[in-house]
């Protein structure tokens, strides 16, 4: 169950400073926009140090790596603590970041070395689910924290990180310590193919919370509490159903699962920016969530089914898919405000438009074979 947990680390960590950022602002002396940077500093070297923090955990040996970086989490998270000064914070939040990129592609190539290969998907599913819990719950659990101190919740992420140290990883089949994966070998051109899908896939999907929660708040009126509210729907969602789309990719297999996430999920992305009624905006981010899932469990389940380091290339593709994320705000924001109904049209053209060009190619469909 370690497994499971472990990977709700990371994306918990990069939300936890979403709802406090005001408390930092004003605790520090700076404005709630600089404060933002916690997001970006953890978010960063997250993204930038998975593109190749597979390969190397490989080699390394995967339970050493992912021991290790729960405690390097946990040395992050007390900078974090006991910083009096902003850029210790932002000190503290990129060892976390660099951690976390060490956590979540060696825990999924773990899970898929210690899964029998007809039950992958089911198990990615889970794992899928315990990371959108922990999408979901990093900024509540910061809020909630900030009500009293937002130490606290640094306290809490540290905390976590020493008890999935002591609750352990499952040691590796003998021989596996002894696989040198190059670099070379994660970035083949299926797996860059795949990345592209997770780019655009959490750019123009799970990465868009930003730009709903501009359209509810310009186009509806709702307060800060009800736009969290409203965009917790996307996360809870895609927990609650992620086991269920585990099942249903261990039948339709992952590049259908991949094409119908990406297609489907653009349809609710488009109408966002133009339904009247609010409730219509919180059921279909809320649909948003399913469709994610068939995306990155299908994305993962590609990836992971692999021969050839599957580690190194679960890390390419999960790198790719919070650059994707962090990509977003700069992307479409300037179209969102030139049209609310265009900000949400061209994420969902180019979602529905890349993953048939990238999945369905020839040489994607060799490479697979």
């Amino acid at each position: 169950m370690g497994l499971y947990v472990g990977g709700a680390l990371g994306p918990f960590g990069g939300g936890v400073t979403a709802s406090m950022l005001p408390e930092l602002g004003h605790d520090f002396g700076v404005s709630t926009s600089a404060a933002s940077a916690t997001i970006t500093a953890y978010l960063v070297p997250f993204a930038a140090f998975m593109l190749f923090s597979g390969t190397l955990g490989a080699r390394w040996g995967r339970r050493r790596s992912v021991l290790c970086a729960y405690v390097v989490s946990f040395a992050g998270s007390a900078l974090c603590v006991i910083a009096t000064t902003f850029p210790l914070l932002l000190v503290g939040r990129g060892v976390q970041g660099i951690a976390n990129a060490f956590t979540t592609p060696l825990l999924l190539a773990t899970l898929a070395a210690t899964t029998p290969r007809a039950r992958l998907s089911r198990s990615l599913g889970l794992f899928a689910s315990l990371q959108a819990a922990g999408q979901t719950s990093g900024p509540l659990v910061g809020g909630l924290a900030a009500e009293a101190t937002w130490r606290l919740a640094f306290v809490g992420v540290g905390m976590a990180a020493v008890a999935l140290a002591l609750i352990g990883v499952p040691h590796e089949h003998r021989g596996t310590a002894l696989e040198l994966p190059r670099l070379r070998t994660a970035w083949r051109p299926e797996v860059l193919r795949a990345g592209a899908v997770a780019l655009v896939g959490w750019a123009c999907l799970g990465g868009l919370t930003f730009l709903v929660a501009y359209r509810t708040d310009d186009g509806f009126g709702l307060t800060s509490g009800q736009r969290g509210l409203l965009l917790t729907g996307f996360g809870v969602v895609g927990m609650l159903t992620a086991g269920l789309v585990g099942r249903i990719v261990e039948r339709i297999g992952g590049r259908r699962a991949a094409l119908i996430g990406a297609i489907a999920g653009a349809v609710p992305v488009a109408l966002i920016g133009v339904v009247p009624w609010v409730g219509a905006v919180g059921m279909l981010w809320a649909l948003g969530g399913f469709f994610a899932q068939f995306i990155m469990v299908g994305i993962n389940t590609l990836v992971l089914t692999s021969d050839h380091n599957p580690a190194g290339a679960v890390s390419v593709v999960q790198a790719f898919r919070f650059i994707g994320a962090a990509a977003a705000p700069i992307a479409f924001t300037p179209i969102y405000h030139h049209s609310t109904a265009l900000g949400f049209l061209v994420p969902a053209v180019l979602l529905a438009a890349t993953a048939p060009v990238a999945l369905l190619s020839r040489g994607y469909a060799t490479a697979q074979r």
